[in-house]
């Protein structure tokens, strides 16, 4: 399994437009992000988690050119708001793009993106299978994929686990339940927005406690966003295991 990190930012992106602070302003690459979107690529089969509204430069800056799938984690728009974007994959393999969330997500898509799904579809609008899922593991071409339930507030939610890999962002409760889905994992992601508290994100301080709870062997924050401070600063202060995910960044697995 081949894990690229296609955006590590918060809603706003960093930088975000008009802010003058010293992350915005930053000449590392690292500190510059995109809204949190991830690859995976296992054997032939490519998945992406999220669509945000630079899904199309992420596709474009990873080099990617297939896609086999899209899994979404919430219907919030800096999740979903790139789905317009798969048409090239409609044109090159000439077939339906399948959709997998639960049933509030799939609503939500298709009021938001309404001329889609209309009886009489203008040429060229994005073809899309949906399916719904649950919180019960599904397969997709042969691999089984596990939603975690999350909450992000009071939005139910759903990361993901694939194999010993587990990807879960937006949230700031993780139910005991969940976190027995979550034994066993090596490589965790998970979302750490700032280091003030907030109402639906976890904090630096509270992710860090997560992911030492749920003890992978390696821990990677994204959902990042410019409050939490310079990528180089911050890292150096993470424990043993523990690191920020950045744009552009690739996860080999076993």
């Amino acid at each position: 399994m081949r894990v690229t990190f296609l955006g590590t930012g918060t809603s706003q992106g960093v930088p975000v437009i008009g802010c003058a602070c010293p992350v915005c302003q930053s000449l590392d690459f690292r500190d510059k992000r995109f809204r949190s979107s991830i690859h995976i690529q296992i054997g032939d089969t490519s998945l992406v988690i999220d669509t945000g509204p630079d899904f199309r430069t992420q596709m474009l800056r990873a080099g990617i050119t297939h896609l086999d799938a899209v899994l979404y984690t919430h219907e919030h728009k800096d999740h979903t708001a790139g789905l317009d974007d798969i048409r090239p994959f409609n044109f090159r393999q000439q077939k339906d793009m399948p959709i997998f969330a639960k049933k509030q997500v799939l609503e939500q898509i298709q009021r938001e993106f309404s001329y889609i799904f209309t009886g009489k579809r203008y040429p060229g609008v994005p073809q899309v299978e949906t399916v719904e899922i649950s919180d019960r593991p599904f397969t997709l071409a042969g691999i089984t994929i596990t939603p975690i339930p999350v909450f992000h507030y009071k939005l139910p939610i759903f990361g993901f686990r694939i194999g010993d890999f587990t990807y879960i962002t937006d949230t700031n409760y993780i139910p005991e339940e969940s976190l027995k889905l979550l034994e066993g994992t090596k490589t965790l992601v998970l979302n750490a927005l700032q280091k003030d508290p907030h109402i639906s994100h976890f904090t630096l301080e509270e992710a860090i406690e997560m992911a030492q709870k749920i003890g992978a062997e390696e821990t990677y924050f994204t959902h990042i966003s410019h409050k939490l401070g310079l990528h180089r600063s911050v890292d150096q202060e993470l424990p043993e295991g523990i690191a920020l995910a950045y744009d552009g960044l690739q996860l080999t697995l076993d």
